[in-house]
């Protein structure tokens, strides 16, 4: 422990610049000077370990009056331009300055000037401003793995500037913008938009991917101004990808605000009472058997699955998958979630991913198994196609050749998978996808038997779930089908479906916050909330609840998806000759409702061998097993595909990594 966590941990705030908590230690910054008794000058509490008996003072005259030389060295070439600098507000050296430094500078020669760099299409730089703390250089180079930022020069002549001028590629660039203590990294979309003292805050979740990070919203008036991440060291610690970050700005486009009703291959506005009334019509009129069926989209919340799983089962009707679908075992929960947890990653000493890229899937994930490889004993192989991860990875084949070589013990990898105490096993959709759950589930019972993959408390099989509202559709028990139903008559979309043969069945209605092709597909259309206009529950990859909360006001007419489809289900039960059901629904969305709030983190089932055996063999086919079907990190969900920002790092991608789709 160093000095100054010694005097952090006694409510002694010593000011820094250099120093962060998740970074190492350089100590170049000098602020954090202290005054240690019978040492024959000041320490830099960041770099001087506690000792017994040592006798600190934070405070003398001594230690001020170097802060405040410290300072005024900084402002030499600092341009003072706090009026127009968008860190203005919540900057460090503004705070410190006004705190421990001089009120007048004795420097009379001229400024030197830094060139601005060119690294992402989501941080400007203002290098003049830069104070070389080297925090931005420490995270690129330790936390994410992209070792491009570096020093250059020396002296008066020093500056932090890319070694190859390209594009500064990471998924968490925007995180530069969070460390940087002054006004040298900042949001390229944030430029002069707000101020810190206007903005108004809720914290919240992300819903971009199914590991749902804790975010912070910041609002203007009716306006999202900027999405900052929120601390969770079970989850995200402080980091937040790009994609988290910067692509709220498309909710602002796209928007539906009415219910829309196709007449003629045109859409005509209509009430929100008409619209229950086609739908309840369409829904009175269908007695048969799977003539009805649902699409859950990826950002579909807990209550609006619940309600709609309600409806489809009432009308006995079908849950439709666009693609093949994974799990569809959920007896257990430990057959669908991350049962290792997040943060436990930091115990596994060899990880083995199959089917999946964490940093394409689940990019919070990948920063952590690049964490516990820089602590060292940590071993990492895929099976599928190679991938480009932050960190070493051994690709040992990408068809199920290799893959029953492996299970029979035939490769060299099979040493270190036996000899790991915690090892981690991490399988995504598409490993499904491609060897089917019944070949999948064989894999896995043999895994079980002849490995320490789950040993006392270590549970290390780990499913990562796509999605925002993969995790809630298996927690509440939608098993999903594949394939065509012709005498579909009736098709409920909760969000954005892939269907190509969406407009074959007699009646669409699709429901969401924006505009795309399902929509213009479908025959009814209403509009929904998104996940920053509304108070609901989601699940994320390792069964955690956590809930969103209403940071804006739905736009126009749009209503929360729960009370959307809690409405179609009454004004059904009501239009029934026998009004049955109605309270018996009542009682199980109160049953519901309390489950959720006194759910906080679910106790993992157990897992077992022979949970997952079945009677089946592995079918030997030269097969390719991709890593991820996800091309783009940027575009993955309807969101993100039309916001300026994300289409801006997705264009520059292409222009400067050509390979990349």
């Amino acid at each position: 422990m160093s000095i100054l966590q010694a005097c952090e941990s006694v409510n002694l705030v010593i000011p820094r610049f250099c120093y962060h908590e998740r970074l190492s230690v350089a100590g170049n910054c000098r602020m954090c000077l202290v005054e240690i008794d019978k040492a024959p000058k000041l320490a830099a509490s960041c770099a001087v370990p506690v000792m017994p008996n040592m006798v600190i003072h934070t405070n003398s005259l001594a230690v001020k009056k170097a802060r405040e030389g410290v300072l005024e060295f900084l402002l030499l070439n600092h341009p003072l331009d706090c009026a127009i600098c968008d860190q203005a507000g919540e900057c460090d050296l503004q705070d410190q300055t006004m705190t421990f430094g001089s009120d007048r500078s004795r420097f009379h020669e001229f400024k030197r000037a830094v060139e601005d760099i060119h690294c992402s299409p989501l941080i400007k730089t203002i290098m003049t401003r830069c104070i070389h703390c080297t925090r931005c250089i420490r995270f690129a180079n330790e936390v994410i793995g992209v070792p491009d930022l570096g020093t250059s020069g020396r002296g008066n002549n020093l500056a932090i500037n890319l070694y190859i001028k390209k594009l500064f590629k990471s998924e968490f660039s925007g995180n530069l913008i969070d460390l940087c203590p002054v006004g040298a990294l900042t949001s390229k979309p944030y430029t002069f938009i707000a101020r810190p003292w206007e903005l108004k805050s809720i914290e919240s979740i992300d819903t971009f991917d199914g590991v749902g990070c804790n975010t912070r919203i910041d609002i203007r008036g009716y306006e999202i101004m900027r999405i900052l991440p929120r601390l969770n060291d079970k989850i995200n610690e402080e980091w937040i990808s790009d994609k988290t970050r910067f692509a709220f700005d498309g909710l602002k486009r796209q928007r539906l605000y009415e219910p829309l009703l196709k007449q003629n291959g045109k859409f005509e506005a209509i009430s929100w009472q008409e619209a229950l009334t086609q739908i309840v019509l369409r829904l009175t009129s269908i007695t048969n058997s799977y003539q009805i069926g649902a699409n859950i989209g990826s950002q579909a919340d807990l209550e609006s699955i619940f309600l709609l799983k309600y409806l489809i089962e009432k009308k006995q009707g079908v849950f439709l998958n666009s693609e093949r679908p994974a799990m569809n075992s959920i007896d257990f929960q430990s057959s669908y979630l991350f049962n290792s947890t997040i943060n436990k990653l930091d115990e596994a000493d060899l990880c083995l991913l199959l089917g999946v890229n964490p940093r394409l899937e689940g990019a919070i994930i990948n920063l952590r198994l690049r964490k516990r490889y820089l602590s060292g004993n940590f071993k990492t192989a895929c099976f599928g196609s190679a991938l480009d991860l932050t960190f070493p990875v051994y690709n040992f084949g990408s068809t199920l050749k290799s893959l029953v070589r492996f299970l029979e013990g035939q490769h060299a990898f099979c040493e270190h998978f036996s000899r790991a105490k915690k090892p981690v096993v991490i399988v995504g959709k598409s490993f499904f996808q491609t060897l089917g759950e019944k070949q999948a589930r064989l894999l896995f019972s043999i895994l079980l038997k002849n490995t320490n993959l789950v040993k006392n408390k270590w549970k290390g099989l780990n499913f990562l779930n796509e999605n925002a509202s993969d995790s809630g559709k298996l927690e509440l028990g939608v098993r999903t089908n594949m394939g065509n139903f012709p005498e579909l008559k009736f098709l409920y979309c909760l969000g954005e479906s892939n269907f190509v043969n969406v407009s074959k069945t007699n009646f669409v209605v699709y429901q969401g916050h924006q505009g795309n092709a399902t929509a213009v597909l479908s025959n009814l259309i209403l509009p929904s909330s998104s996940f920053v206009e509304k108070n609901s529950f989601f699940v994320n990859v390792e069964g955690r609840y956590q809930k969103t909360k209403a940071a804006l006001l739905s736009p126009g007419k749009a209503k929360s998806d729960w009370s959307i489809l809690f409405a179609i289900i009454e004004k059904y039960i009501n239009a029934k000759p026998k009004k049955e059901g109605m309270s018996a629904l009542k009682r199980q969305v109160s049953n519901f409702n309390d489950f959720t709030v006194n759910k906080h983190r679910l106790g993992v089932s157990k897992i077992y061998a022979k949970d997952f055996l079945i009677k089946s063999k592995i079918i030997l086919k030269n097969s390719f097993l991709p890593a991820t079907k996800l091309e783009n990190f940027y575009r993955t969900d309807n969101i993100s595909k039309i916001s300026i920002t994300m289409v801006k790092c997705s264009k520059t991608l292409l222009e400067k990594s050509p390979f990349f789709k």
